[in-house]
């Protein structure tokens, strides 16, 4: 399959406060994520998981290499999840929808489906503040796929909620996807979340950052989470991560 997501030899340091030494963070990174695929991104806090994510939305640009989505440097559709929702506080959950369903040229309809899909299709004229911290981050996934997305970035997603809301999420986020399979990179610090949802889960290690180890998850979809094989993968990729350190 092809490529959608590509860094090639990707460079990148900040200046941190401070400091007039600049901090290396990615070093001739290079990776792959292929055309329907879900890649996972593990690895220790602060090495620069985010920053992958950051230069693949185009928020950061690299010092040197290319990162490219799709047949250009964008996607023509890109949906982001957070840790937290980003809703508009002021607009109620139906108008979040429609604003990113607008800004792609989408039709509206589907943000309405989606938003019936995530269970919530009798909250459309409720306001954010109303909301739980679980159903507020269902909108949230309502969003990223109303724009028919072609790539789909994932940053902690449901690290703010309590596990069993957060099991619940990764269990629709994985219907969401069935449907709609668009491309995604996903970064985590949960390892048996990475494991149940991605199909490859790329263990970093570093500074700067260097993949320490990539493993294949040989599970089809729907996956249940009871299975036990997800848990060996997780323990597999702990192992990894102290190894490592």
């Amino acid at each position: 399959m092809s490529a959608v997501i590509q860094f090639r030899h990707v460079d990148k340091s900040y200046l941190r406060r401070n400091s007039s030494t600049p901090e290396t963070v990615l070093k001739h990174f290079s990776l792959e994520v292929a055309r329907g695929e879900l890649v996972a991104v593990v690895g220790p806090s602060g090495i620069g998981k985010t920053t992958l994510l950051h230069l693949a939305a185009g928020l950061e640009a690299p010092d040197a290499g290319t990162v490219t989505l799709g047949a250009g440097t964008r996607p023509s559709r890109l949906g982001m999840v957070f840790q937290q929702p980003r809703l508009f506080e002021w607009r109620s959950v139906g108008q979040n929808i429609d604003l990113a369903a607008d800004a792609a040229g989408v039709d509206p309809a589907l943000g309405r489906k989606l938003l019936a899909e995530v269970e919530l299709g009798n909250y459309a004229d409720a306001f954010p503040l109303s909301l739980s911290g679980g159903q507020r981050q269902r909108v949230a996934l309502a969003r990223a796929f109303a724009v028919d997305p072609d790539v789909i970035l994932l940053d902690e997603p449901f690290s703010a909620l309590d596990e069993l809301t957060a099991r619940r999420l990764r269990a629709l986020l994985q219907r969401l996807w069935a449907n709609a399979s668009p491309t995604g990179l996903l970064v985590t610090h949960n390892t048996l979340e990475a494991a149940f949802l991605a199909d490859r889960v790329i263990v970093l290690g570093g500074p700067p950052v260097r993949i320490e180890r990539i493993i294949e998850i040989d599970r089809p979809r729907p996956r249940a989470t009871e299975d036990s094989y997800f848990f060996d993968v997780h323990r597999e990729i702990l192992g990894t991560l102290e190894a490592a350190a």
